[in-house]
């Protein structure tokens, strides 16, 4: 259901105002002719709720990296 989409998407964007209008310009430019729009804010949800796992395991890796390059110092 999009309510589910929309509170794992507030875990990237903490403010609701923000991720309003992050939706809203992003539908737009996703958004491709004879699609339903509801598919497209969806798949954005998606999108920005995949981000924030994204940034935590970039995180974890550029963690590892540092502990490794001070072990080879």
């Amino acid at each position: 259901m999009r309510s589910d989409l929309i509170y794992h998407a507030l875990d990237t964007v903490k403010n609701r105002y923000l991720l309003c209008q992050l939706l809203s310009k992003a539908t737009r430019k996703f958004h491709k002719p004879n699609t339903r729009v509801q598919e497209t804010m969806n798949d954005v949800l998606v999108r920005v709720g995949k981000a924030g796992e994204a940034e935590s395991v970039i995180e974890i890796h550029a963690e590892k990296v540092a502990q490794m390059q001070r072990r080879a110092a």
